[in-house]
């Protein structure tokens, strides 16, 4: 691998982790242990057994825990503690073979992106959670993990096109952000401002006694 599919490979999973960590450590992991892909030497220990062991389970429970409305909510907020560090450590190591000038460069780039993708993630999935139907939180979810899938194929088979289409997706996040924050604010502002229910059987008219 030259340097731009280095780089390439960094930008991809920092990306990847932002949404689906677990799935991105697993499948890389899987594929290099198969020999579909030579990693870095630096990434070399996510063919290990126990991390593809590690991942592959918490793939699976990630899975699950995103199809549940609210609980995936939660769920992002806890892995805002893990996906960034962990989209930096790969964007770290992907770049092991050029020093660690290269490396820190892939650190800062590769944290910019896993933090504006696990936010955009995180925020997209709140605005969807104001609905009381389940399908269109389902709908999101299987759509992600659909994009991932798409996006780690991409980045192995075509990685100039994944590059061009990640530098699309940067651009649509930096417009796509602030009005998804904008609009969790006007929730939490509604939600804060709403007065409690009258407790059962107590008329809300009726003049209080002092």
């Amino acid at each position: 691998m030259d340097f731009l599919a280095h780089f390439v490979l960094a930008a991809g999973l920092a990306w990847a982790s932002g949404i689906r960590l677990y799935a991105a450590v697993f499948a890389f992991g899987l594929l290099a242990r198969f020999d579909y892909v030579n990693l870095p030497e630096s990434l070399a220990l996510l063919e290990h057994d126990y991390v593809l062991w590690a991942s592959g389970v918490m793939l699976v429970g990630e899975f699950v825990a995103d199809k549940v409305p609210w609980f995936d909510s939660m769920w992002d907020a806890v892995h805002s503690f893990i996906r960034i560090p962990g989209g930096i450590a790969l964007a770290w190591g992907a770049l092991g073979d050029y020093g660690p000038e290269a490396q820190l460069a892939a650190a800062l780039i590769g944290g910019g992106i896993v933090t504006g993708t696990h936010l955009t993630k995180s925020a997209t999935r709140a605005v969807i959670n104001q609905s009381p139907e389940p399908f269109s939180n389902w709908t999101a979810s299987f759509a992600e993990d659909g994009l991932v899938i798409f996006g780690l194929w991409l980045m192995v088979a075509h990685p100039i096109v994944f590059a061009v289409l990640l530098v699309a997706f940067v651009l649509l996040m930096i417009w796509l952000l602030p009005k998804l924050l904008r609009a969790l604010r006007a929730v939490w502002t509604r939600i804060a401002r709403r007065e409690p229910r009258p407790a059962l059987g107590v008329d809300p008219n009726a003049p209080s006694v002092r």
